[in-house]
């Protein structure tokens, strides 16, 4: 009987330590709902951040999808449908400028250039932006920063949208590329692995970097709501915390390694592929180093979107940027 007794003992004990430690580890993986503006080798830091393990150890479970456009994302934030928002500031400018109380804060800075480069149908080794005068680009979508970006590097080359050039708006960003293909427009702007690959199957040739020619904004960061923020700030802490350290890796680290890191995010995408367009992004230091959103750069932003007629007034740096966590993660 006392065999019996303690095996039973043994067995109660065995499980009570199993319960233990799978609370434990359900403790550990916090879900955050992410969604993410589009899916691009532009993001890189975040990817190495996924699946080189910095948000498990951070102890969070990343469930991550893909609004395509800004305006999907922020109402999927602003709805609770997703808990971060990853896209362009702009969206962040509009519901603060909306006097909407709860607004979406950013707490965090992923990418510092313009992620587009413009693609022409013919190679133009000699390229000069004067080229487009009298041609037809398709630019994305009204009121967004890829187009914004575009149009202000045009004034800046002396290029009327409307008069000198025309630029298409009406075409969603998801169908940019097979519009071009199919034949509308001279030009297009394409983020990566949609540019390198038209231009690998010879259906289009990459001829200037909007990124280069823009100069830094903060192009792309996290989101939330104040509120969510608030009550989430040790979540927040944690998450900028993996973001940082997927910045630092992708600054360290060669083309190939990072490449070979966010491979499994991009499992239909060969390695030479992923290669030749982290390197393509690294040459024009498109990656910011740290999550800290600087005010110079978001005045610039700010100063394209008024050129593009899009901003009647100004946000107020202070209120909209929350740099608490990026600072943090940088200390």
């Amino acid at each position: 009987m006392k065999t019996v007794k303690y095996i039973i003992l043994a067995l109660v004990l065995m499980l009570t330590v199993s319960f233990l430690v799978s609370g434990c580890n359900q403790q550990q993986g916090h879900k955050v709902r992410l969604i993410e503006v589009t899916h691009s080798i532009f993001y890189a830091p975040q990817y190495v951040a996924i699946h080189e393990g910095y948000f498990k150890e951070e102890g969070i479970d990343i469930e991550l999808s893909t609004g395509e456009g800004a305006d999907k994302v922020m109402t999927a934030v602003l709805a609770d449908q997703a808990d971060i928002g990853f896209m362009g500031p702009e969206a962040a400018i509009y519901v603060y400028n909306e006097g909407r109380e709860d607004y979406a804060q950013i707490f965090a800075q992923l990418t510092q250039t313009d992620g587009s480069f413009l693609m022409g149908r013919e190679e133009e080794p000699d390229f000069k932006w004067e080229n487009l005068r009298g041609k037809t680009i398709i630019g994305g979508r009204k009121g967004g920063v890829p187009l914004m970006t575009l149009e202000y590097v045009l004034k800046k080359h002396g290029l009327i949208p409307g008069e000198d050039v025309e630029v298409l708006t009406n075409i969603q960003f998801a169908l940019m590329a097979g519009a071009f293909t199919g034949g509308t427009g001279d030009y297009v702007t394409l983020f990566e692995p949609v540019a390198s690959t038209l231009e690998n199957e010879g259906a289009g040739y990459v001829v200037a970097s909007v990124g280069v020619a823009a100069g830094n904004i903060p192009y792309t960061a996290y989101t939330a709501k104040k509120s969510f923020i608030e009550k989430n700030k040790d979540l927040i802490q944690r998450f900028t915390n993996a973001i940082y350290m997927g910045q630092q890796f992708v600054k360290d680290r060669s083309p190939e390694e990072i490449a070979k890191a966010i491979q499994p995010a991009f499992p239909d995408s060969d390695l030479d592929l992923l290669t030749q367009v982290v390197q393509r992004y690294k040459d024009q230091d498109s990656w910011a180093t740290n999550p800290i959103l600087k005010e110079e750069d978001f005045n610039h932003l700010q100063d394209i979107m008024e050129m593009a007629g899009e901003l009647d007034k100004r946000a107020s740096y202070e209120e909209l940027i929350n740099n608490e966590f990026a600072e943090n993660a940088v200390k």
